[in-house]
């Protein structure tokens, strides 16, 4: 048993390889289609991913322009000189018997990735470098045979190896979430999990706390999602612990994580060093880029992460909030453009304010709802004709949201103002009308109690005396002005 006396005696170092797959249209060196989702197996090959005598690579421009946007989405120098090599790798998803990647000229230089936790801890990580290279296909175990599909053969993929700077289940969660935040608004991969746009490699390690050196690890292979990493974590954490607290050896070895039954399980021992023989590829010409081309390439990334929370920051946005809004954008990108809503007034400080706000508290909300179904409308236009009315004193924060909900399911916005009258959505704030109702309100018995608490200093009642006054404007009145009203009448 496992006592948080003795978890505290012992330091998770994590570090993380993420593999993942860019997003071009053809392969790394052939004209395949890259997109094997939905496809049949072994439907979407060419004899360059298999490797057939005479086949000569050609390597695809797209993925080195989008491994240079990586490279400024981890704050990483890109190499002017970067080469192929060929890594021996005997497996039957690998007919060429060798993959082709970056060993020792990587395109991609050290960087960090930078990323806030909730508890408002900011965590750095390392990036030791990242390597273009070509993906394996997959196999498929059953019983006493496997299969082979070598659609992904081929695939274009960036490496991302970060140093051993993680110390907790929670920070490598937040860092593989952040590095998918990175690569996609970057443009660089689709970023769809479920398909396997970015897997990742857990290396994790326990040692005595104040240890000089680091325990053996064990690495955790192939998670596809956040949650898995946190997870895996936490459980090779706790039965390396486990293992030391009866004097045993951790082995160093490749491990597979179970996610119904949250736990890892053997795969492979893993020696320290592995003779994969690499060696130049003589076939692949050196990328040789320059300053001016990278600048360019460069400067077509969009706001990233850390850009964006530091402007929701000043529009007085915490945390929740902030991560709401980022991971909405990834979630509705090319459908709802979440944070483009709030660039395009982002010089209105008060509108922009307003535009967040309504984005996480009801946009957002209402997009999740499994059963509503999203149209062609302007969702911008629509808010920002909220916002008018609002601001005009027309529209209630409650009438607003209802209005919204309503015109939000609409194929084509009507007029919004001439809708939200029709409808009886529209506030008065005519100081004579209102003035009738508060006098009506203030003269019935049941208000007789609450006007002598007020008059006593009871600030609360005030609330009672406003819903009365919606009540009989049948919620039509403007709140604020009926309680401006009400308290010049009972004074």
């Amino acid at each position: 048993m496992l006592t948080d006396e003795i978890l505290d005696k012992y330091e998770m170092t994590v570090g993380i390889e993420c593999h993942v797959q860019l997003a071009t249209e053809t392969k790394l060196f052939s004209g395949a289609d890259n997109d094997a989702r939905d496809k049949s197996p072994n439907s979407v090959i060419s004899p360059i991913d298999y490797g057939l005598p005479g086949m000569l690579p050609v390597l695809n421009r797209k993925a080195v322009d989008l491994a240079i946007k990586a490279g400024k989405a981890l704050n990483s120098p890109i190499a002017h000189v970067s080469r192929f090599d060929r890594k021996h790798y005997f497996y039957p998803d690998l007919p060429k018997g060798y993959q082709t990647t970056q060993m020792y000229q990587p395109i991609i230089e050290a960087g960090m990735v930078s990323f806030p936790l909730e508890n408002g801890k900011c965590v750095n990580v390392r990036i030791h470098h990242a390597h273009l290279e070509e993906d394996a296909g997959k196999l498929t175990h059953s019983g006493e045979y496997s299969l082979v599909d070598l659609n992904r053969a081929g695939t274009p993929l960036i490496e991302i190896v970060s140093e051993p700077d993680i110390h907790s289940a929670v920070e490598a969660k937040a860092y593989a979430t952040e590095l998918y935040h990175l690569m996609t608004y970057a443009g660089v991969t689709n970023g769809d999990l479920y398909h396997g746009n970015m897997r990742f490699d857990v290396n994790i390690s326990a040692a005595l706390k104040g240890s000089a050196e680091l325990g053996t690890r064990s690495e955790v292979k192939n998670l596809n999602s956040f949650r898995s990493v946190e997870r895996a974590a936490e459980y090779e954490f706790r039965r390396q612990i486990e293992l030391l607290e009866k004097g045993e050896k951790v082995i160093q070895e490749t491990r597979g994580w179970d996610d119904a039954k949250q736990k890892t399980s053997s795969q492979r021992n893993k020696e320290e060093a592995q003779d994969y023989r690499y060696m130049p590829d003589a076939d692949i010409p050196p990328i040789v880029l320059t300053d001016e081309e990278i600048d360019r390439i460069q400067s077509d990334v969009p706001r990233l992460p850390n850009e964006w929370r530091a402007i929701l920051k000043q529009l007085d946005l915490d945390y929740p909030q902030i991560e709401t809004l980022l991971y909405a954008e990834n979630d509705y990108r090319g459908v709802i453009d979440i944070l483009g809503m709030i660039e395009n007034v982002i010089d209105d400080s008060k509108k922009s304010k307003f535009i967040a706000n309504w984005n996480v508290n009801v946009l957002i909300p209402l997009l999740r709802e499994p059963s509503f179904v999203s149209t062609d409308i302007d969702y911008f236009a629509l808010e920002s004709m909220i916002y008018e009315l609002v601001e005009q004193n027309k529209l209630s924060s409650t009438n607003a949201k209802l209005l919204f909900r309503e015109l939000a399911s609409l194929d084509k916005l009507p007029n919004v103002e001439s809708y939200a009258t029709d409808k009886g959505y529209i506030q008065v704030s005519d100081e004579d009308t209102i003035i009738l109702i508060v006098d009506e309100v203030l003269h019935e018995p049941t208000s007789k109690k609450a006007i002598a608490d007020f008059k006593n200093g009871n600030e609360k009642v005030i609330g009672f005396l406003v819903g009365q006054v919606m009540k009989k404007s049948k919620g039509k009145a403007n709140p604020e002005l009926a309680q401006k009203l009400i308290r010049e009448r009972i004074v």
